[in-house]
């Protein structure tokens, strides 16, 4: 089997990483993974072909696009829209995996809308369009305008709705008020979460240098695009907790933060900080550490399960996305949550020294076996039915 997976990620890396669980999963059927954000080295798996379209992204408040090659967003889209309806004649893939569209992306239907409505009139055989969607959606404005226009497009054009979130977490009807008007088969796949990294704590330290009496604090922004005073108030709190223990402090800034940033962050804390803009081995780090500090998007959070390390998350407040799930999770006692306030260095710093003294959160309690399930309900048109 083919399948095409559409992925625009426009200012983090989240969409990115969580298609990419979805597609490894989806081995050993061929996968053409169309991608249109910033260029992110990752390691592919055998099975799966990149694609890559002209770049659009995002500025952090999501108010104005732009194009890596400065060129008008518009003279883009239509080159755009072009490659995919040409790369669809000629690849003609048995399934077409949409993420986030309808329910956002609302910039990206000129090419979306021509290339959907063209499957729709596609002779034998056909091409079944399923929409992949996170946990939870961010607020539109006006909202019925944008939930009408969402349920239309999805009834026209979809076969299928998978929601990758665990329903006694969250549930799509918590931030999208039309899930009644919706009549394709809807099915909650569970989170989609990485697996866990080989090997133990020890294992860990021992490969990444941590030495058995230090304290290590790992410190990530995601994409970098935005969270840098997160990253700027833990290095100051580092510098205000006592040196015995030792208190270690590793920075991801991310790949696409200010490249200046590190060696802001290292200089104002000599000795004790270290910071690189991105590591594959994430999950790796935060399972040797005693704490970890981020904000709360999707696979951030989803990592912060699968390690079970003690986690402070500061979500990102332009919309409800991150504080809604940074708030689902602390209820369970999964981590918890940061407010501004306690971004000041001294009560970070005391905040920090309570965290590392608790003992791991308890194993999540949770469905993290979304990609799994979401292979099988791509793969398989017969157990597409609506879950109750």
């Amino acid at each position: 089997m083919k399948i095409a997976v559409y992925c625009q990620h426009v200012l983090g890396i989240g969409h990115l990483f969580r298609v990419l669980e979805i597609a490894k999963a989806l081995a050993p059927h061929e996968v053409l993974l169309l991608a249109g954000g910033r260029d992110l080295d990752v390691a592919l798996p055998r099975h799966v072909r990149l694609h890559r379209l002209p770049g659009l992204v995002s500025d952090a408040a999501f108010a104005a696009w732009h194009t890596l090659d400065g060129r008008p967003a518009a003279e883009v889209l239509e080159q755009r829209r072009r490659q995919l309806l040409s790369l669809f004649r000629e690849q003609r893939p048995d399934v077409f995996l949409v993420e986030l569209y309808p329910f956002g992306r609302k910039a990206f239907r000129e090419e979306l809308d021509p290339l959907l409505e063209a499957l729709a009139a596609r002779p034998a055989p056909p091409c079944r369009v399923v929409c992949s969607l996170r946990d939870i959606l961010v607020e539109k404005d006006p909202a019925a305008k944008h939930e009408a226009r969402a349920v239309a497009t999805l009834n026209r054009w979809f076969d299928l709705l998978l929601v990758h979130a665990d329903p006694s977490v969250v549930r799509l009807e918590a931030t999208f008020g039309r899930v009644a008007d919706i009549r394709v088969p809807v099915r909650y796949t569970g989170f989609v979460a990485p697996a866990p990294p080989g090997g133990d704590r020890v294992f860990w330290r021992r490969r990444l240098g941590v030495a058995p009496e230090e304290r290590l604090v790992v410190a990530s922004a995601g994409g970098g695009k935005v969270g840098g005073d997160l990253l700027r108030a833990a290095a100051e709190a580092i510098r205000t907790l006592p040196d015995r223990p030792r208190v270690r402090l590793q920075v991801f800034t991310g790949p696409f933060a200010d490249p200046a940033l590190g060696a802001q962050l290292e200089k104002a804390c000599p000795g004790r900080l270290r910071a690189a803009p991105f590591t594959p081995e994430l999950r790796g780090w935060l399972t040797a550490a005693d704490l970890s500090l981020s904000m709360a998007g999707y696979n951030t959070c989803m990592d912060l399960l699968v390690t079970r390390v003690p986690a402070l998350v500061w979500p990102l407040a332009i919309n409800r996305e991150q504080p809604l799930r940074a708030d689902l999770l602390a209820r369970r006692g999964y981590l918890r949550r940061l407010e501004a306030a306690d971004l000041d260095p001294a009560r970070l710093a005391g905040t920090m020294r309570a965290a590392m003294d608790q003992p791991p959160p308890a194993r999540a309690a949770l469905d993290l076996n979304g990609a799994r399930a979401s292979a099988e309900l791509i793969t398989t048109p017969s157990r597409t039915g609506a879950l109750p």
